[in-house]
């Protein structure tokens, strides 16, 4: 058997748009950006992070695109090595106010358009899918209706990501335990119930392309069925211009549509907060481990 062909980004732009790309230069992260031969649109190829990463991102793209609540780069199309999608033009400047409370509507129309269950990938997306460069697993056709949310976050965004700091040595077994009572104690850290909510799923700052239109733009998704509160918490975790009209936007939305955010969200923040820090954890190593035990520490005192 001979080898696999080597497919270059211009092959990739090729046979996703059926434009032969010009001016097809580097962009960072192994990604090429090039213009069509309309010379009017301009693509970005980005490589493939591991198996199945390219579908995931470009499901995910198309399925938050799906209604237009919050715009998504159009994802043309991907295969084992590359995904297209359309270059958006980034801001010279910070977001207007009149931008981040659009922002913040479109977010909360998104998370209401829902999900089939908690932890569903999107139409077309893998199972085994990718949060940035670490692999985060979905659930299949078979759990998608049976699934809670406590759950869900305690098999699938806790668990897996704890062994793994475990076994590489980053997180003791003390440490692990702290863990494993949030886990045990999910049905009554999150009280209530609320339906999945259509999640971007990496919400964090450098996820929201504040694009030269004006508008925020929502790229690089983790997407998939969970709690609307999580993408809220990851929008904190690092700091997000304009933060406070985002969130207060979203928030009357949310009271609009019927659906406000349950008492006490904000005291839950450092509960949604551990997904993304237990997998910079395994990624990072130790300081984001310090910061995942506190957060588990912090959920635990807010219920007591």
């Amino acid at each position: 058997m001979g080898s696999r062909p080597i497919v270059t980004a211009r092959d990739a732009i090729v046979r996703h748009t059926g434009s032969a790309p010009i001016d097809l230069r580097p962009l960072g992260g192994g990604a090429s950006v090039a213009r069509l031969d309309d010379r009017a649109t301009t693509v970005v190829a980005k490589p493939a992070a591991g198996p199945n990463a390219t579908a995931a991102e470009g499901a995910g793209l198309r399925w938050l695109a799906e209604t237009g609540d919050v715009p998504v780069p159009r994802a043309y199309g991907w295969d084992d090595d590359w995904l297209v999608l359309d270059y958006v033009e980034p801001a010279r400047g910070s977001p207007t106010p009149a931008a981040a409370e659009a922002f913040g509507r479109g977010l909360a129309a998104l998370h209401l358009r829902g999900a089939p269950g908690f932890g569903a990938p999107p139409p077309e997306g893998p199972a085994d899918a990718w949060i940035g460069l670490a692999p985060m697993a979905n659930n299949d056709e078979t759990a998608r209706n049976d699934t809670t949310w406590a759950a869900f976050y305690a098999r699938s965004r806790i668990e897996p990501y704890v062994r793994t700091a475990v076994d590489q040595g980053v997180i003791d077994a003390d440490d692990a335990a702290v863990f494993d009572t949030v886990c045990a104690r999910l049905p009554e850290l999150q009280p209530g119930v609320e339906p999945p909510a259509r999640l971007h799923g990496d919400l964090w700052t450098g996820n929201v392309h504040w694009g030269a239109d004006g508008h925020a733009w929502l790229i690089d998704p983790a997407a998939h069925g969970g709690h609307r509160e999580t993408d809220l918490a990851m929008l904190r975790l690092f700091g997000t211009p304009q933060l406070d009209r985002i969130l207060g936007a979203y928030a009357e939305a949310a009271d609009e549509a019927g659906h406000p955010l349950k008492t006490g969200h904000e005291d839950r923040v450092g509960l949604h907060q551990l997904f993304p820090l237990l997998v910079h954890t395994v990624l990072f190593g130790g300081g984001y481990a310090r910061q995942a035990l506190t957060a588990a520490r912090q959920a635990l005192r807010a219920a007591s």
